[in-house]
Parts: C-alpha cells; sequence; structure tokens
C-alpha cells in the first residue's frame, strides 16, 4: 500500500510515517523540509500551493504505480481574541488547515478514481466539535475539515473512495510551540482570561498523549475493510465527544467557559 502524509516532517506526520512504514507500508511525506532520517521517502512541497501538491501527487503515482491512501495532516493554529487577530494570520490558518487539505482532495480525486478507491484520512480535532475560546479560528477551521470530510465522503463513495477523520485531543507535539498568538494577549476587556486559557490549553497539550497514540488509530483505520467516517483518539475524548451529543448546549457552553473561558 502506497500512503501519502501531509506535514510529514514532525509531529503526528512524522510519527505515523515512521509507524507506517515499519509496519511495510510504502510511505511518501510531503513537507515544506522533509526529513532525510525519517525513515520513509520525503517530497519538499508547500501544500498550500495546489500546483505544486498537483505535480507531487502525478510523480508519485508516476514512481510507485498507484497511490492507495491520503493524510492529510499538515496544519497550524493560533490562539487569542478574535477581535485581536489579523487578517494575514487568519489566511494563513485557513490556506493550511482547510484549503490545503480541500486541495490535496480534490488532486488525489482523479487518481484514486482511475484505479478504483483508496482511503482519505483527515486530522481533526476534538476541537471542531467542542468549541476552545481563544483558540476560535482554529477550532473552526477543524469543524470545517469535519463536515468537508462528511460531504466530500459522500461525493466520492461510488468511487471507492472512503473518507476518515480522526480527531485527536490535547498531543504533545512541536505543535504548541509554534502556535502564532496575538500580540494582544490581554486587555482591559479581556482582562487576563485570554493568557490564562492559552496557558491551561498549552499545559493540557504538553501533558497530552504521544504523537504515536494517534498513529495508532490512523493504522487502524487504515486497516479496515469499512473504516469509520470519524473516529476520536482516547477515551477520555470519546466521552467528551459522546456528552457534548447529549448534554444540552448551554449546560456545554457553561462547562467550557469554566475551564477555559
Amino acid at each position: 500500500m502506497v500512503i501519502v502524509i501531509t506535514g510529514a516532517s514532525s509531529g503526528i506526520g512524522l510519527a505515523t510515517g515512521k509507524m507506517l512504514a515499519e509496519k511495510g507500508f510504502t510511505v511518501v511525506g510531503l513537507s515544506r523540509n522533509p526529513k532525510p532520517d525519517a525513515g520513509f521517502d520525503g517530497v519538499a512541497c508547500d501544500v498550500t500551493d495546489f500546483k505544486a501538491v498537483e505535480t507531487a501527487f502525478n510523480e508519485i503515482k508516476e514512481k510507485y504505480g498507484r497511490i492507495d491512501a491520503l493524510i492529510n495532516n499538515a496544519g497550524m493554529g493560533i490562539a487569542g481574541a478574535i477581535e485581536h487577530t489579523t487578517a494575514e494570520d487568519l489566511d494563513k490558518q485557513f490556506a493550511l488547515n482547510v484549503m490545503a487539505l480541500i486541495n490535496a482532495c480534490k488532486c488525489i480525486t482523479p487518481i484514486m478514481r482511475s484505479q478504483g478507491g483508496g482511503k482519505i484520512i483527515n486530522i481533526g480535532s476534538v476541537a471542531g466539535v467542542i468549541p476552545i475560546p481563544f483558540q476560535t479560528a482554529y477550532a473552526t477551521t477543524k469543524s470545517a475539515v469535519d463536515m468537508f470530510s462528511m460531504s466530500y465522503g459522500l461525493e466520492v463513495k461510488d468511487f471507492g473512495i472512503k473518507v476518515s477523520v480522526v480527531m485527536p485531543g490535547d498531543t504533545k507535539t512541536g505543535f504548541t510551540a509554534n502556535r502564532i498568538k496575538n500580540e494582544v494577549l490581554e486587555d482591559e476587556n479581556y482582562k487576563e482570561r485570554v493568557s490564562k486559557s492559552i496557558q491551561r490549553m498549552e499545559k493540557d497539550e504538553q501533558n497530552g498523549k504521544p504523537p504515536e497514540s494517534v498513529a495508532k488509530v490512523v493504522l487502524k483505520v487504515l486497516k479496515k475493510k469499512k473504516p469509520p467516517s470519524r473516529v476520536t483518539v482516547g477515551f477520555g475524548y470519546k466521552c467528551i465527544v459522546f456528552l457534548q451529543k447529549i448534554l444540552p448546549r448551554r449546560v456545554m457552553l457553561w462547562v467550557v467557559k469554566k475551564l477555559y473561558g
């Protein structure tokens, strides 16, 4: 099985690539700066560039004969009050987390259709279904990933293309250090709420599960003949997502406000 992973130079992407390669899969990672010692092939590619992704996919298909699975993992986060979030940062967030993922799916569709099908796993987040204040832009992009995956999955199901979303919770990776933060972290309106909320997020992330825990879930999804449309990583987060479905919205929002607001 030939598997392409975006954002494969660090974090979840790197851990997933290594695990899949160790299991005998042919793995090709796309990233701006591929790691030469990753244990799998790397291709330098800006995934926000549609033409670059299209070219990379075609070259991988020509080299290996097929692409059986695509794991859309590339992503970034920004934090702070929306009021103080710049248009430039919002553009970066949506370009990588949403548009790059959509464009990768657009590029892979004709390839997978021509070979009778394939699997696409989009890395979402629990933040896509649980609203996180002061991480609003990030949560919005991950919610978009969830809805896109379900809608797109219905479009390509008849081609034998199966689409899943894997939703990690807090995971200990370089994502925390790389998060973009507003220059204005607090003001007289928000006082210390923004800083405290971000500190809580970062503490939870650095005490979170290792990226290999997400890689194991990705591996399970790849092996399933009928993969789930959505799977949450970790028992605790599965419970949170379940409670979100059954609790009145006002109760759920009250709890989140107490934790992060």
